[in-house]
């Protein structure tokens, strides 16, 4: 015999119960296990352990949160809830890079190559917007395919431009319906790049281009990167390769090498020091880049020297330096001969000179600088270090710092040297990246 409760339910649910019914008890049985079971926990661990004050903790916050609230106050009484939207640039802007306006710097003033500088102190006009990507932009091809395959109609090279354009260009660029095809052992005017990389390493001493990163080569700065084929294969040989180019109104070579997914950024030897820390590269590399490197009395040899680790490398290659008609020691003389007194006064060794391509070694004695008697460059303060985009600096850097490793007395192994260990710690990995478009 049933009993009434049960009689009550066959009532209410039927002679069955739902299923939805059953699993509603189920699962209420459950929250009830653990909320007594959490609770006699609690009590077990309260008698069992000491209580530790948590003042200063609850205190701090508190003190944050009535922080927030006082600026989500702050917000809602100045009006300013409401997120501003900024609206697309118009098509003049479409090549609009933040601090560069030559105009601009021009009517400041600025001349003699420094209007192109980056100048964020120039009063900048206009209102705040979104820069357009081009019409036809299309996302980069995926590494390492985006690499030599790019879209026609996200750089600044028409169909018109190229068919009007020199011999070098076609022969390095394929240009397909939609599509830019760079041939990986074309890029540099006097060679194919893979033979020119070759080349450098066997200047070097080496044996073959794939045998710089157990050199100690590791991090390179390669000036006017042009196409950025050299920089291409660098990477392709595991070399941390950065791309810097002048600031141009119309696309640049940097705009080409960041479709490529290479790194790069606009960079000038004008005015004003790179931004990078002093010692950072193993390797600076000019071809044809433009560069009068014994103007202004040497001064960015200087600063390739700072950005230069100990025993690095100066790789220059300039083909218009050819002579013609002369003596060829002659007009190479010619050229040399300022080039090696300001090199000898920073202490760097001309090591190495096949045809075009001359290759200067930093010195890795740090006293080399003040014990040089053709030296007539002194050093900077003791632990100088100007901040990013200063005015460049006729003093000689990095001599005190921890960071003076010379590249030769490194692992040949990924793995970073007992020196390098001390200065960067046990899990730097600041040696290696990736590109953009490898993610």
């Amino acid at each position: 015999m049933r009993s009434p409760l049960l009689n009550k339910l066959s009532v209410i649910f039927g002679p069955r119960p739902p299923v939805s019914w059953l699993l509603l008890c189920f699962v209420s049985v459950l929250a009830l296990i653990a909320v007594f079971g959490s609770s006699s926990s609690n009590s077990f661990d309260s008698v069992t352990s000491t209580p530790v004050p948590e003042i200063f903790t609850n205190y701090r916050r508190l003190k944050e949160q009535a922080a927030v609230d006082y600026f989500e106050l702050r917000t809602i009484l100045s009006g300013s809830s409401r997120q501003r939207e900024l609206g697309l640039c118009g098509k003049e802007r479409e090549n609009y890079v933040p601090c560069y306006n030559v105009t601009a710097n021009l009517i400041s003033g600025f001349k003699d190559g420094e209007e192109f500088d980056r100048r964020c102190e120039v009063p900048r006009q206009g209102s705040w917007c979104l820069v357009r990507p081009p019409k036809d932009y299309k996302i980069p091809l995926r590494w390492p395919a985006g690499r030599d395959v790019i879209w026609s109609g996200n750089i600044k090279i028409t169909k018109d431009q190229f068919l009007s354009s020199g011999g070098v260009t076609k022969r390095i660029m394929l240009l397909e319906e939609n599509q830019i095809a760079f041939h990986p052992e074309d890029g540099l005017i006097f060679d194919g790049v893979k033979d020119y990389s070759r080349q450098i390493a066997e200047m070097l001493g080496l044996g073959s281009d794939s045998e710089l990163f157990q050199a100690g080569v590791r991090t390179v700065l390669d000036i006017g990167c042009g196409f950025g084929s050299f920089g291409a294969h660098l990477v392709s040989l595991k070399l941390m390769t950065l791309c810097i180019a002048a600031y141009e109104a119309t696309g640049s070579q940097v705009q080409l090498a960041l479709e490529r997914g290479l790194p790069a950024m606009i960079g000038n030897f004008i005015s004003r020091q790179l931004p990078y820390p002093s010692l950072s590269f193993d390797m600076v590399h000019c071809a044809q880049c433009g560069i009068v490197w014994d103007k202004k009395e040497g001064i960015f040899l200087i600063e390739i020297d700072r950005l230069l680790k100990p025993g690095g490398y100066f790789v220059l290659t300039s083909p218009t330096s050819k002579p013609q008609g002369s003596s060829t020691s002659m007009k190479k003389r010619n050229m040399l001969t300022p080039l090696e007194q300001y090199t000898e006064k920073i202490c760097w060794s001309l090591i190495a000179q096949q045809d075009d391509t001359f290759i200067w070694q930093k010195t890795v004695d740090a006293h080399c600088y003040s014990s040089n008697k053709k030296n007539d460059v002194p050093l900077c303060k003791e632990g100088y270090e100007a901040p990013y985009y200063q005015a460049l600096v006729p003093c000689i850097t990095g001599t005190s710092s921890k960071r003076w490793i010379p590249i030769q007395n490194r692992s040949s192994s990924s793995d970073l040297s007992s020196p390098e260990l001390e200065v960067h710690g046990k899990y730097c990995s600041c040696s290696f990246f990736l590109p953009a478009h490898a993610f």
